[in-house]
């Protein structure tokens, strides 16, 4: 990885681990300079110690959970538990219990849900999500501008899963969503879920909203067949936008990664 992009990734894991600790992520501008590895690794030790606080509890819990009909444990979990509480219990019930109890919550409460769940824990349960359920919960998440919610859950669920809760993003989301995505490796199936009808408007997104460093980053991560593929649509923006682009790809640093997307901006 070049140095531009391991610090483009560095700056998303300062979002995520300060939504881990709950805090503003300017409280962590001193770490910058870490490695992006360094502080994944960092931001997964302390999810790890959040999640694993009191499991005999929450183990005793989950299984007197058994005896209770799904319908009334929903009741509980939204009315009682809170979604932290319920975030934490997830990872501990079955496939199956889990997405009975989910069918009968909220989206808006399963949306407070997966803001504070590990989804190492629950993708067990939210691989098996109903289609209509995913989408809901996923439009909550939109509509929040939950960004490091949706890109937590790209990689750690199956694809078919994922291109269902990415199919609800304009432009501008799937852009914030990429730069947040856990697994970058899913850079090029993110983009493979979109029409190339598309591509234009997530370039035009990223110049009306000064969200190059997400364009980019997003970019940079593809192979040469994704760049390929883009090249004729960056060919075609008008001018004053290939000449931005190509200027803030190259204060990046990342310019003569885009091989011939490079071309075609400079064109």
């Amino acid at each position: 990885m070049s140095d531009a992009l391991d610090r483009l990734e560095a700056h998303a894991e300062i979002l995520k681990l300060a939504r881990v600790l709950g805090t503003d992520p300017e409280r962590f501008a001193f770490l910058h300079d870490v490695p992006a590895a360094d502080l994944r690794k960092l931001r997964e030790q302390v999810t790890d110690t959040l999640f694993d606080a009191n499991l005999g509890a929450l183990r005793r819990m989950a299984a007197a959970s058994r005896l209770l009909p799904a319908a009334a444990l929903a009741g509980i979990a939204e009315k009682a538990f809170g979604p932290l509480l319920a975030a934490r219990m997830a990872g501990l019930v079955d496939a199956g219990r889990g997405v009975e109890i989910a069918g009968r919550l909220s989206p808006a409460f399963l949306a407070d849900v997966a803001a504070e769940l590990d989804p190492r824990r629950a993708a067990h349960i939210v691989a098996k999500l109903p289609t209509s359920t995913v989408t809901a919960v996923s439009g909550e998440l939109r509509r929040r501008e939950d960004w490091i919610t949706l890109g937590r859950f790209v990689g750690q669920v199956p694809d078919e899963v994922a291109a269902v809760g990415l199919s609800v993003l304009d432009d501008v989301a799937v852009l914030r969503v990429a730069f947040l995505l856990d697994d970058k490796g899913k850079a090029g199936f993110l983009l493979g879920t979109l029409p190339e009808s598309r591509y234009a408007g997530i370039v035009l997104a990223a110049h009306e909203n000064d969200l190059w460093y997400a364009l980019f980053d997003l970019l940079a991560r593809l192979d040469a067949a994704h760049h390929e593929r883009l090249a004729p649509t960056a060919a075609s923006l008008a001018a004053d936008v290939r000449a931005a682009a190509a200027e803030q790809a190259r204060d990046l640093g990342l310019l003569d990664t885009l091989g011939p997307l490079r071309d075609a901006f400079l064109s």
